[in-house]
């Protein structure tokens, strides 16, 4: 396979495996397990001298797809697929700490993510800091001796906030640490930690990467040493792995992917115009507008904008809810890089369990909405959200 492939080449045909049948599509391996022509062969295999698959909870032909196809796209040297992304931060991260270790992150993560760090995390004796860490200088200041892992989301969920990773991955660096970036806001389309410094990538492939509503799936991407060292006992022993069947999924949602990506980006950015100019929205945040807080970041780090709006309508939750009963076309839903376009209300929603003064602190009000693009028309979305606004208080 071509590393020179551009990422809509590589989607279509990177890391394809074909069986003596001479398949068009990927085929789906749906086995526990595998059996080995001799005594000898077995032993060979277990011991790794020779290549081949031993359980499916290992891996299988059909993730090896999956993983070498991301791979390519993220210009990564390893990846282990699992079975959602929840399942893909949480290995990131826990395989690679123990009892007296440290963790600093971004407070402004989604609210699994923070429950990982901020309470699990801690249960094992594993330490950690929350700062915001738009400011370099308070991931600095939150370096103890025993600092080993850097843990953000950038574009953040769901406020959209940018933080700097090539700033971050710079001072894990010097400190020793490993900084592990949640990238799905951005898609790997958009944004290359690993390239940015970044030691190891996650994803919720249930999002973009599948991009249709049908299944959940994670993966975690890093160097071959990284994951070798880290994360391929705690993989193997702890059981993360991503179905077979949801692999072939997933292959063929990021056939699409860039398709899908651009028509979303292109109508998120039309609706972001369309709800700056309306009375009743207060604010609008979207990495693709020049008035985003860390506009100046975004030009560095990123070569697109988002499939996600933030935006806060002043009437607070009242508001928000009679905006989003309203719409038609757009879906209530907290998942998001779905085809469909879908929207939801944070602060009742995917970030309730937070307190009120943590959801302040992460720019999270009443009336605070998010909205994920679709891939349906354009214009369509900017009638439906016009004629919903005008069941909302100016």
């Amino acid at each position: 396979m071509s590393k020179t492939w551009r990422p809509a080449t590589q989607l279509v045909h990177g890391g394809t495996l074909r069986s003596q049948y001479g398949e068009t599509s990927e085929a789906i391996f749906l086995t526990q397990g595998f059996v080995y022509e001799t005594s000898e062969a077995a032993e060979a295999r277990f011991k790794g001298e020779t290549d081949g698959f031993i359980y499916a909870r290992y891996g299988s032909p059909t993730n090896d797809m999956f993983e070498k196809r991301m791979c390519m796209l993220e210009g990564a040297e390893d990846a282990r697929a699992t079975a959602s992304g929840m399942a893909a931060v949480a290995s990131a991260i826990l395989c690679q700490v123990k009892a007296g270790d440290h963790i600093v992150a971004a407070r402004a993560l989604f609210g699994s993510c923070r429950w990982v760090v901020e309470t699990l995390a801690p249960k094992y004796g594993v330490e950690c800091t929350l700062v915001d860490g738009r400011d370099l200088a308070n991931w600095e200041k939150a370096v103890r001796p025993n600092t080993k892992v850097f843990f953000l989301e950038s574009p953040t969920n769901p406020t959209l906030e940018v933080i700097d990773i090539a700033g971050v991955a710079k001072l894990a660096d010097q400190v020793g640490a490993k900084l592990v970036v949640d990238n799905v806001f951005a898609t790997p389309l958009f944004q290359k930690p690993l390239e940015l410094g970044a030691h190891v990538v996650v994803y919720s492939a249930t999002k973009h990467i599948d991009g249709q509503g049908r299944c959940l799936g994670g993966v975690v991407l890093s160097s071959k040493e990284w994951i070798d060292e880290n994360l391929h006992d705690y993989f193997r022993h702890t059981g993360p792995a991503m179905s077979p069947f949801n692999a072939w999924t997933l292959l063929k949602g990021v056939e699409t992917l860039p398709l899908r990506v651009k028509q979303q980006t292109e109508s998120a950015r039309l609706i972001a115009d369309f709800l700056a100019e309306q009375p009743q929205v207060g604010r609008v945040i979207y990495p693709g507008r020049k008035d985003h807080p860390q506009a100046d970041i975004i030009a560095k780090q990123m070569s697109g904008g988002s499939t996600l709006v933030a935006f806060e309508l002043k009437g607070g939750k009242e508001a928000a809810f009679a905006l989003q009963n309203a719409l038609e076309i757009v879906r209530i839903s907290n998942n998001l890089g779905d085809s469909k376009s879908l929207i939801t209300h944070p602060a009742t929603t995917t970030h309730k369990n937070l307190t009120e003064e943590a959801r302040a602190e992460l720019g999270i009000s009443s009336g605070t909405v998010r909205f994920s693009a679709g891939i349906e028309d354009g214009e369509d979305l900017i009638e439906d959200f016009a004629r919903a606004l005008r069941s909302v208080k100016a």
